[in-house]
């Protein structure tokens, strides 16, 4: 009898602890595996052209991840955005401004790049904050960067980023001053002089020493200033998704704003299904071509955050962005179809 009990007890631990432990270990292989297979098809689609990408991607509510080049340093190019738009959002928690306190545009406050800021006669605008954030973020204004980075200043935005455990990201200088280091001019000389004046110096500069501005190009990505690594900026937009900075309403109205964004619809929405949401940033900027944001997957799967950095690419912009759209397909398909949450569809 004692023997039949010692039986029933070796079948009751084989079947309660050994089984789902062999099933969970095969379970777990199986995923690596296919982690595995698809972080071979976005390197076989990297390998296709010049240059270096770097990919993080994790689906938020499970865990699971994928990075390739994870913890190199790229420029951020526009990205910066996301880190200036949540310390915009952290003084304005920490009562120092409202998003209804109007700015006064000058002259001197168009600056080099993209938006419509600068297109604009000044003096004779007036913008709140909100919609600075606005251009900032839905166009990416670079004006309007600058003036929202000037308030609440570039080490206080690294300081917070450090507070939350954020080493490998750095914000250092305005797009005008990032611009300029980019295109080789001196940023002292020519920081207080309004946009034309600008343009006009740049023009004879190129005519004077065209050497001086492609070797400046050349250089840009290696100089560690404005750039972050792809784990980084993918834990940042997990942090922000997830309200564990800030404060609730205050990171709900970051992804309002990032769901609004007007650019780079040939980057991560490219190959995506018309219906499917994201919350995202691009970045452009010589040899750089980026995208980030949060996927929300359909049919209650849960939602993505997804990082592509590129630098010294050497391919036209278009290319570059089918191969970003590439990436962001294979990652969707790879949550999509197997992520199981346990939830009844």
């Amino acid at each position: 009898m004692q023997n039949h009990f010692h039986e029933r007890l070796w079948v009751f631990v084989f079947l309660v602890v050994l089984v789902p432990r062999f099933l969970l270990g095969a379970q777990s292989s199986e995923s690596s595996q296919r982690i595995v297979r698809l972080k071979n098809q976005i390197e076989a689609s990297i390998g296709r052209v010049e240059g270096e990408f770097g990919v993080a991607a994790k689906h938020i509510e499970t865990g699971e991840e994928i990075s390739i080049n994870g913890d190199t340093y790229f420029p951020m190019a526009s990205v910066f955005k996301i880190p200036v738009f949540v310390e915009v959002m952290a003084q304005i928690k920490e009562g120092r401004f409202t998003l209804e306190d109007e700015v006064s545009i000058q002259k001197t406050d168009q600056h080099l790049g993209s938006g419509y800021l600068s297109d604009l006669d000044a003096p004779g605008i007036k913008l709140s904050v909100r919609n600075l954030i606005n251009l900032m973020m839905m166009i990416s204004d670079n004006s309007a960067t600058d003036i929202l980075l000037t308030k609440v200043g570039a080490e206080n935005v690294n300081n917070r980023l450090r507070s939350y455990g954020l080493e490998n990201i750095t914000v250092d200088r305005t797009c005008q001053h990032l611009i300029m280091d980019a295109i080789g001019m001196d940023y002292e000389k020519y920081k207080g002089l309004p946009l034309d004046d600008v343009i006009k110096a740049y023009r004879r500069g190129r005519q004077e020493n065209p050497e001086s501005f492609e070797q400046a190009a050349a250089k840009f990505s290696q100089v560690i200033k404005d750039q972050s690594s792809p784990n980084a900026m993918n834990r940042l937009l997990e942090l922000i998704f997830n309200k564990e900075i800030l404060d609730e309403e205050s990171c709900d109205f970051i992804i309002s704003v990032m769901l609004k964004c007007q650019t780079g619809e040939r980057r991560l929405k490219g190959d995506l299904p018309r219906n499917v949401k994201i919350a995202h940033k691009t970045g452009t900027i010589g040899g750089t071509v980026n995208n980030v944001g949060i996927i929300y997957l359909p049919d209650d799967l849960g939602h993505m955050a997804i990082t592509v950095f590129t630098k010294d690419t050497e391919e036209e912009t278009q290319d570059i962005e089918d191969i970003i759209a590439q990436i962001s397909r294979f990652i969707y398909d790879y949550f999509y179809f197997t992520t199981d949450l346990g939830i009844d569809q």
